[in-house]
């Protein structure tokens, strides 16, 4: 292997795995905007609005009544009915018009508290700088507590205060108020040094205690909340609103947990802060919010030996974008070989290295940088100049192509009538399209234009003929003419129309054509929007039964119960199995108890991650390949190993499992048992019942070079013995610990002597995951 070839992989292999987490961002993009279609095609088909004034509708409402665009959409769907009778606060549509501002919204179905801070917690998850924190409270804090604007503060040595984060408010505002001096009644101040919450709901008699103001009255009632830092300096939350009055019980516990829940990820970003002694990335942002082009500040990644592993985007322009098609803000707390793939190991990447580590700028010579612009490849010529600002590096990209205005004119009337222009040269049999053209015809720019003999070979049969005549009394007569047809596209079929006209010679003769394509189908399909939305959820919910029924039939096949107890190796042996009651999709809870040919008994039990037939694959070769290990005479913790390497070399690799193995002699009464992350077993011996004390071993499928371990136990006549999944002791909302406590109190005092009792006992309410019971005896004789 070449040298540094390993390094270059496991860098490769860092960017893969952020590319995928920004695969799922984007997916959750396109169920929103699949959300914001059927909303949008619901409006038009019952008030008879274009696309674009049933979008500024949502829009409106959504703005009206404090909601996000999504949820307002939801809730057009949900609640939306053809007109009966105009009502005096009713909108053409006959929905009731939208909330007042200047009065608290209705309630709209806010999800359970707990719901609310799990979607939020979530969320937090992604986020890379207290700027992106500020965002996303402001937009899950907004609808449920009537957030309009959030600010994060940092609390400084001398108890001034820093801004940090916000949301909701300018970046003029926030650059006027981003240091605070000590002020004695300063209410983030006042949280911080007390640890309490200051809750500001009356404007009059809380004016003293007011940060921001401009003027007072834009934000009515406002809540200062101190974040859990640990060390006394803290950081305080505050959340403005534009309604005035208290702020209900609801609400005040929705703003202490999403406090409670920001001081992990704050915590997680203090080196960030701290590498930025000079405090300069908030002014840095507000200069670049000015600013024209596209410009960032990177921040350089080190490794454990210093090296420079890559650079995380502290500052940007509003123009710039990444690959991902992210702009502007959107790109904050991404890294480069993230945003910029094709950086890693060019002229940039040692140009950006070397201006770092000798503090003279950087400018690189002219060079071409191709981008696909809606599918079509378009190259322009870029020069890139890094120069050092405190620890970081500042980037300005320049084009040196000169952009024609009228050229982007055109782009831009293209764009939004959704049109493209086509030219067409009868004498020399030139032909050119623009970039759109393609696009409204769902063609790849790398094949070229179509000639316009060809263009009928395009559509939809039915409607060839009629373009194919229009066509030639163009070209034998230069009649222009307006044709609208059909084209079969992946989407489903798309209405569009042709308009086109002639050049013609001194003699009359056309020379040439020119015209434009259109894209229709969105005016065309409005009034089936509802009903092809109805019938996708009924085709989805027969595909999800039908997996179900398969799923559990294979289940069954692959998973069968004995009749009633069994005798293995002088055990007896009785085992149930329970799939879970919520869901449609069964689950991957399996079990084994065999005897094998040396008379000692194996017994398995096992749990595969998922559900639905993917889990009952992975079950079913993990119980074969298991009973076939040990039964060949692999070890325990061998057979463990290669269980591992199976699961991480499966179809999709991401499959993981958890296993107890365990195998009893029976000429010894020693059981000697293994596990990867399963819970252990329960011995249960006269009157006590205790845990088996785990050996090492860790989840299936989480490692490349996994450690395992077992262990050994002595059964003594009378001994009883649990193997179980975590369904048996899982309760929503409980710790497990408390499930394991409450399954051996209920075995040690004969609440669970049967195994139909103990199940009964266990399970009081509906349990949502399979649960899976080996109960191994010795009898007393």
């Amino acid at each position: 292997m070449e040298t540094g070839f390993g390094a270059d992989v496991a860098a490769l292999a860092k960017v893969v795995a952020r590319q995928r987490a920004e695969m799922e961002r984007l997916r959750d993009l396109t169920a929103s905007s699949a959300v914001l279609e059927r909303a949008k095609g619901a409006l038009m088909a019952l008030t008879g609005r274009s696309a674009e004034a049933a979008h500024e509708e949502l829009l409106a409402r959504a703005e009206a009544g404090r909601r996000t665009l999504i949820e307002e959409c939801w809730l057009t769907l949900g609640a939306l009915e053809p007109p009966k009778s105009a009502a005096p606060d009713a909108d053409p549509a006959g929905v009731p018009a939208p909330a007042s501002p200047s009065r608290k919204p209705a309630p709209t179905a806010p999800g359970d508290l707990a719901d609310v801070l799990a979607d939020l917690g979530r969320a937090l998850v992604r986020v890379g700088s207290p700027q992106e924190l500020a965002g996303v409270l402001l937009r899950h804090l907004g609808p449920d507590a009537a957030a309009d604007a959030v600010l994060l503060y940092q609390r400084l040595p001398d108890d001034g205060l820093e801004l940090i984060g916000y949301a909701g408010i300018d970046a003029a505002l926030a650059g006027r108020w981003h240091h605070m001096p000590e002020m004695n009644r300063l209410a983030p101040l006042e949280c911080l040094r007390t640890g309490e919450p200051r809750w500001l709901e009356n404007l009059a008699e809380d004016r003293r205690h007011y940060l921001l103001g401009d003027p007072p009255e834009r934000w009515l009632s406002r809540a200062w909340l101190p974040v859990p830092g640990g060390d006394g300096s803290g950081v305080a939350l505050g959340v403005l609103r534009a309604q005035e009055g208290p702020f209900e019980p609801r609400e005040r516990q929705l703003l202490l947990g999403a406090a409670r829940l920001c001081a992990g990820r704050l915590r997680a970003f203090d080196a960030d802060r701290a590498g930025d002694a000079d405090g300069v990335t908030p002014y840095v942002q507000t200069v670049l919010d000015a600013l024209p082009g596209a410009a960032i500040l990177l921040r350089p990644l080190r490794a454990a030996s210093g090296a420079v592993e890559d650079y995380r985007i502290e500052a940007v322009s509003p123009e710039a974008v990444d690959v991902f098609g992210n702009t502007g803000r959107e790109m904050l707390g991404r890294q480069i070989l993230e945003s910029y793939p094709t950086v890693a190991g060019e002229q940039l990447w040692h140009g950006y290295l070397t201006a770092l580590t000798t503090g003279v700028p950087f400018e690189s010579a002219p060079f071409a940088y191709q981008d696909v612009v809606d599918g079509v490849p378009v190259t322009a010529t870029y020069s890139v100049r890094a120069a050092p600002l405190g620890d970081g590096l500042l980037v300005t990209w320049l084009r040196l192509d000169p952009v024609d205005r009228q050229e982007q004119r055109l782009w831009d009337v293209q764009r939004l009538g959704n049109l493209g222009w086509a030219n067409w040269n009868l004498v020399t049999g030139e032909t050119s399209w623009s970039a759109q053209t393609y696009a409204v015809l769902g063609l790849n720019a790398a094949r070229g234009p179509v000639p316009l003999a060809e263009l009928p070979a395009l559509v939809a049969p039915q409607d060839a003929a009629p373009l194919r005549a229009a066509i030639t009394g163009l070209v034998r007569h230069a009649r222009p003419f307006d044709v609208p047809f059909r084209i079969d596209a992946p989407g489903g079929v798309r209405h569009l129309r042709i308009v086109a006209e002639a050049v013609t010679e001194p003699d009359g003769t056309p020379a040439e054509v020119h015209g434009f394509v259109q894209d229709l189908t969105a005016q065309r399909s409005a009034e089936l929007a509802l009903v092809e939305s109805e019938r996708a959820m009924l085709l989805q919910r027969g595909v999800l039964q039908a997996e179900r029924a398969l799923a559990d039939r294979l289940q069954h096949a692959l998973l069968p119960l004995p009749a009633g107890p069994v005798r293995l190796a002088g055990l007896r042996v009785e085992v149930a199995y329970l799939p879970g009651q919520s869901g449609i999709q069964v689950g991957g809870d399996w079990f084994s108890a065999v005897e094998l040919s040396d008379s000692t008994a194996l017994f398995v039990v096992g749990d595969v991650a998922g559900h639905g037939i993917g889990a009952v694959a992975t079950m079913a070769q993990l119980r074969f390949t298991a009973k076939g290990m040990v039964g060949t005479g692999s070890s325990l913790t061998g057979a463990l190993t290669r269980l591992n390497t199976l699961l991480l070399h499966s179809r999709d690799g991401r499959s993981t499992a958890t296993m107890v193995l365990a195998r009893y002699d029976p000429t010894t009464r020693v059981l000697t048992w293994a596990q990867a992350g399963h819970p252990p077993p329960l011995l249960v011996r006269g009157d006590t019942a205790r845990f088996l004390t785990r050996p090492v071993g860790m989840l299936l499928g989480a490692g490349a070079n996994p450690v395992f371990d077992s262990a050994e136990a002595r059964l003594e006549p009378g001994d009883r013995l649990l193997l179980f999944t975590d369904g048996l002791v899982e309760r929503p909302g409980e710790d497990v610990h408390t499930g394991f406590a409450r399954l051996a109190e209920t075995v040690r005092t004969k609440g669970g002597d049967s195994l139909d009792s103990l199940l009964a006992s266990m399970l009081v309410d509906e349990h949502r995951d399979d649960v899976c019971v080996v109960d191994i005896r010795l009898p007393e004789e």
